[in-house]
């Protein structure tokens, strides 16, 4: 028999995030998330997502034991932008037995119906900058701090159960050294314009003053994107505090009109999958000092956000934001960078990969099921 138990306190939710560093504990490919950065993002004290999410989270136990995970959610912004009442599934893990997942999957349904919703769908979190996406392909490959790594049986069990391809996320793996000639060159053309400026930034202070604008510039590139829903103000500051104070101004770039506005921002970080595999999820004791050192000296970069104001997009301004990661990445002698996953449909950014020594080699997907 399974039970189901829904997580309420704090020891709970310890389970419910550590159970991962269990059922992946021998594969090579899994990539830790930090324990401490779980529990920030799923308490409600904690994450300002709440106001305007609720969630549960369910454990599934048998004979004592965690044996599955999963956490249901419903973002309220999200009928008003879409005008879809979906709930949304997420932290989904379980071993390979259909009661398991079938238990799992159907407390987020009865949930979701309670509420009124039509439909779940997921993998997702509470905002586009959680992790989403089943890995359907790749599944020998190592996974990045910002994917979700799961087992090849976890697509078969959700169509099994019902569920079915609502759209796909494609990753790629790039040559660092494959940056074509006519990138650099576009991105000559449009500095020696003199309407655009870089950012001459040094430290991560100097990106401070520009990250609330940042933030504002993602949620309108992104607004049209699956699924997005923009932040709260006090989920941009949030991520200020969380992200812009430990940034590399080498890997983070951002592009100024003549009248200081920011035009475009890109960012990319040296990869931590390798240190968060050693640090298991915990900075102490020794998972800081693997994480620095990991942020200092790597060969790989995973590239995270590059966004353009919608009215400037097409001028070839994405081209600096390229051309000038592609310089810090070669000084710093990286040879390869993983895109991360772009949506199916965003032909706009896959089209900046065709003529790159490149491989996609990683697929997700998000799945629904109507209720």
């Amino acid at each position: 028999m399974v039970e189901i138990r829904q997580v309420r306190g704090s020891r709970d939710l310890r389970r419910f995030v550590g159970f991962p560093l269990w059922l992946y504990r021998d594969n090579p490919y899994y990539v830790p998330q930090l324990l401490s950065d779980e529990i920030n993002t799923l308490s409600p004290d904690r994450n300002p997502a709440f106001e305007h999410c609720e969630a549960r989270y369910w454990l599934a136990i048998r004979d004592g034991r965690v044996v599955g995970r999963i956490a249901g959610i419903v973002n309220h912004k999200f009928p008003l932008v879409w005008g879809k009442k979906w709930a949304r599934f997420g932290w989904i893990d379980f071993v390979d037995d259909y009661e398991v997942s079938a238990a799992l999957l159907g407390a987020v349904e009865d949930w979701a119906r309670s509420l009124g919703m039509e439909a779940v769908h997921g993998p997702m979190g509470f905002c586009g900058l959680d992790r989403e996406g089943m890995l359907i392909k790749g599944f020998d490959e190592l996974g990045t701090m910002a994917t979700i790594y799961n087992y090849p049986y976890y697509p078969v069990h959700l169509e099994k159960l019902g569920y079915t391809k609502d759209t796909d996320m494609v990753e790629y793996e790039l040559d660092a050294d494959s940056v074509p000639e006519r990138v650099h060159r576009i991105a000559r053309m449009v500095m020696n314009r003199g309407s655009y400026r870089l950012l001459d930034a040094k430290r991560p202070k100097d990106l401070l003053p520009y990250a609330d604008e940042v933030l504002s510039l993602l949620d309108e590139a992104y607004a049209h994107l699956y699924g997005a829903v923009p932040l709260s103000d006090r989920q941009k500051q949030a991520l200020i505090k969380q992200y812009f104070s430990y940034v590399n101004p080498d890997y983070c770039k951002v592009v100024l009109d003549a009248e200081g506005r920011i035009a475009a921002f890109g960012l990319a970080m040296p990869s931590l999958s390798r240190s968060l595999q050693k640090a298991r999820g915990r900075l102490v004791p020794f998972g800081f000092f693997h994480i620095l050192r990991a942020l200092k000296r790597n060969d790989t970069l995973d590239l995270y956000l590059i966004a353009v104001r919608p009215e400037l997009q097409g001028k070839g301004i994405n081209a600096v934001i390229m051309s000038e990661i592609a310089r810090a990445a070669k000084k710093h002698g990286i040879r390869k960078a993983e895109t991360n996953p772009e949506w199916e449909e965003n032909n706009k950014v896959q089209s900046q990969w065709k003529d790159f020594a490149v491989r996609q080699h990683k697929l997700r997907r998000i799945y629904v099921k109507h209720l």
